[in-house]
């Protein structure tokens, strides 16, 4: 599965990732990084909870991330 991720700075300096494929999957970070990086972990930990209740084929769990 391919995942866009959309950085923008925010005014007060924090950064905020967004997976766009995932609605509601987005995190803030002191550096595009850090945002980057809990945005990831988050994606993946939803992902997880498909697989677990059933709703994704772990066949689809080729999962690729990139900067939008």
């Amino acid at each position: 599965m391919d995942y866009t991720v959309e950085l923008e700075l925010e005014d007060d300096g924090r950064w905020i990732a967004e997976v766009i494929n995932l609605p509601g999957v987005l995190a803030y970070g002191g550096t595009r990084e850090e945002a980057m990086a809990k945005a990831q972990a988050l994606a993946l930990r939803v992902e997880a909870e498909k697989l677990e209740h059933g709703e994704r084929s772990s066949f689809e769990t080729g999962i690729f991330f990139r900067a939008a």
